[in-house]
């Protein structure tokens, strides 16, 4: 099996080299706009640079975009022509308008797309949704998220970020819906400039809270912010009636004074960013269903939209019947 990588800068050649440590992958294929960078990745093992995208598309079983948002409709577009599988990192378009349109093509086209967030390939989270679904927990009560970034971005990417709900927890307004398995019927989500007044000349927070209420009645509470002084932060934990469980609890969770704390998301997820691979050439050799659908990615990005308007409103926004399968 071949692989084409469209992108190679941190992610894209983070993701090759997963890619190339994967017995059932022969050889991974590298192409970026920018001269000269594929072919300084080549260096990785089992990897070969090539000049055009017709080309990576022409030799690929499957292919990977990681390269800027503005470039990703275009991209996907070219695979679903060339009919060869797709996984895109998030977002596949930058605005719910483009996005809406791509959807559709990508569902007329019937060709895989998956959307790379990576929280729904982490194999906790995995069985965690497992678990949920198999109605082990019982009815769900409350899930709490907790996402915090060890430092702030570069003050220069905050004005294109698209905000802390579509930037930062996007994440869980994705994974959060998909373990529940419900619809969200109301949003409230307040924040605060606590970090760096940068954020408030972008016209952003670097510190949030999002209320999520689900058609069942349970409720979700998603906390985000741009700094924690002992490290990168994430996990979830889900309250039901049978069983409570909690997932990126361990002994690198910076908290109480933790020594060595996961440093940034690279290393929280490895695991996750590994197994997404994984499952990625598994879809494109017909083994495997496609765990993170385009049309989810609809559901986060208007729940994020949701959460800004209900930020500059302060008031809670009610939503759409939107389906989570």
């Amino acid at each position: 099996m071949r692989i084409g990588v469209a992108g190679v800068g941190r992610i894209g050649t983070m993701h090759a080299a997963n890619l190339a440590a994967l017995a059932q992958v022969d050889e991974v294929l590298l192409y970026d706009p920018i001269a000269g960078r594929a072919e300084q990745a080549a260096t990785l093992p089992k990897t070969r640079a090539v000049p055009e995208l017709a080309g990576l598309l022409r030799e690929s079983d499957g292919v990977l975009v990681a390269t800027p948002t503005d470039t990703h409709p275009d991209l996907v577009r070219a695979c679903l022509a060339a009919n060869t599988p797709v996984l895109c990192e998030k977002p596949i378009a930058a605005d719910l308008r483009a996005m809406s349109a791509l959807v559709t093509e990508i569902e007329a086209a019937s060709v895989p797309v998956l959307v790379g967030f990576q929280r729904r390939f982490d194999p906790d989270m995995v069985e965690l949704h497992r678990r949920v679904g198999a109605g082990e927990l019982g009815a769900i009560y409350h899930v709490r998220a907790t996402g915090f970034d060890a430092e702030p971005p570069d003050f220069s990417y905050l004005p294109g970020s698209g905000g802390i709900f579509r930037d930062l927890l996007i994440h869980d307004l994705d994974a959060v819906p998909w373990l529940v398995g419900e619809p969200v019927v109301e949003v409230y989500a307040s924040g605060s400039v606590l970090v760096d007044e940068a954020f408030a000349a972008a016209d952003d927070v670097d510190n949030a809270v999002v209320l999520l209420k689900f058609d069942g009645g349970a409720h979700a509470v998603l906390t985000g912010g741009r700094h924690d002084p002992l490290g990168y932060d994430h996990r979830i934990e889900v309250l039901g009636a049978k069983d409570s469980v909690a997932v990126g609890l361990d002994e690198r969770t910076p908290l109480n004074g933790a020594a060595n704390a996961y440093p940034g998301f690279p290393d929280r997820f490895q695991r996750a960013y590994r197994n997404e691979m994984h499952v990625f050439t598994d879809v494109v050799a017909g083994r495997a269903e496609n765990p993170s659908p385009a049309r989810d990615s609809l559901i986060s990005l208007r729940l994020a939209e949701a959460c800004e308007q209900s930020r500059r409103t302060g008031k809670p926004v009610r939503t759409h019947q939107w389906s989570t399968a």
